[in-house]
């Protein structure tokens, strides 16, 4: 099953746990009902997602004056990749870090942090940019922000299902008051397993897609090992203030203990350096012909501050 025919399967069965708690609570009317909920809210955050977790995460707007070879990279880059210019951003954090974000490509941003950009060489920086326009390219944003709302609706579904149980609604019976109770308890679980699960095919398919962009599979595989390593060892007060944007970066951003698999928002960084070594036969070189034009004077070393 490719990345997006999983995707797909994983938000019918978001959809369909949406109108399954909108039917125990109100039947086939119900159902609809909760759908239109759901509905109204991904618009709502579609429209509006990006301003606020860029404002969130302190993101600061850079120009081609601010940051030269950022900015140039992001473009050269964004032309590879067929895609509009994006904003550029930078956080004021020194955790090695990056995200994509906005509705569309027409209306995308590009994050980095100060930290990344001093972890990285130009070469891996790139592939992480790569990765960030994947993302915008194939459209994840939305994506992501539609499996987060429906979450959020699924589990505002639970508790008004609690409340018509206690008060006589659909589940009075002793059968339908046991389904309910399930339902209120295992249905957000399950919504907020499918959200993570969509996240971490998503990242796979950046990582993929990244690596064709920038042309250095093996560069983008060094990027991730590094901030992996660098990552845990520096709290992003940002992130650490807003978890529920974790997914969105790179790397998941929350200095925590290590969780279980089945309840990370992103792939194990060792299955992600193995399927693109894999593409490139474990070689080190990557896709040498196709590597990113040097549009700036700094070759191998970490970058200095935007």
């Amino acid at each position: 099953m490719t990345g997006n025919i999983r995707t797909f399967v994983l938000m019918a069965a978001m959809t369909a746990l949406v109108m399954a708690m909108g039917a125990l609570i109100g039947g086939q009317g119900g159902a609809v009902i909760a759908l239109m909920i759901a509905g109204a809210t991904n618009v709502f955050a579609w429209w509006n997602s990006d301003k606020m977790v860029l404002r969130q995460q302190g993101a600061r707007l850079v120009t081609r004056q601010d940051a030269p070879e950022l900015v140039d990279m992001v473009e050269a880059l964004a032309k590879r990749a067929n895609l509009p210019m994006p904003a550029v951003y930078v956080l004021e954090t020194d955790q090695p870090n990056a995200f994509a974000t906005g509705r569309n490509p027409q209306n995308a941003a590009v994050a980095v942090t100060q930290g990344i950009m001093r972890v990285l060489n130009r070469d891996e920086l790139a592939g992480v940019i790569a990765h960030e326009l994947a993302h915008i390219k194939h459209r994840d944003t939305l994506t992501m922000t539609i499996t987060a709302t429906m979450a959020g609706a699924i589990a505002m579904l639970g508790n008004m299902l609690m409340f018509s149980s206690m008060f006589g609604g659909r589940g009075d019976n002793r059968g339908g008051g046991l389904a309910a109770i399930a339902a209120m308890i295992f249905a957000p679980i399950a919504a907020g397993l499918v959200q993570m699960a969509v996240s971490r095919t998503r990242e796979y398919e950046a990582d993929r897609t990244g690596a064709d962009i920038c042309g250095q599979p093996m560069a983008l595989a060094s990027a991730l090992a590094k901030i992996s390593r660098a990552a845990g060892q520096v709290v992003n007060i940002p992130a650490e203030r807003n978890p529920a944007s974790a997914s969105m970066f790179i790397v998941n951003p929350l200095h925590a203990l290590r969780m279980d698999r089945l309840f990370a928002t992103h792939p194990a960084t060792e299955d992600r350096i193995a399927r693109l070594q894999a593409m490139t036969g474990f070689g080190s070189g990557g896709l040498g012909a196709s590597r990113i034009p040097r549009t700036g004077g700094q070759n191998d070393g970490p970058w200095g501050n935007s």
